[in-house]
């Protein structure tokens, strides 16, 4: 499912507009990111946790070339998924 499609079920479910609950979801997400810059962790309790990973800089190798090369630090979204959730997943 992509993001239209969650945003058209979800305005249906609501009934609300389709303009209205894009507005909603977006500023959602806007606030899962702001929180997860800031705290480093957002907690949906039953749905999941995301949190911040980071990886460390490595060595790397250009598989085209072998040339050995830098590959910089990153930091990436991490998600583990609640009880609640993995439960829908599983009946």
């Amino acid at each position: 499912m992509n993001k239209s499609r969650v945003i058209s079920e979800v305005a249906r479910a609501i009934r609300k507009s389709i303009t209205e609950t894009e507005t909603l979801i977006n500023a959602f997400l806007e606030k899962i990111q702001d929180g997860l810059k800031k705290d480093g962790c957002v907690q949906l309790s039953g749905f999941g946790t995301f949190t911040v990973r980071r990886r460390t800089a490595r060595k790397g190798r250009n598989p085209q070339t072998g040339e050995v090369i830098d590959i910089n630090p990153a930091a990436f979204a991490g998600f583990r998924a609640g009880k609640r959730l993995k439960w829908h997943l599983n009946h």
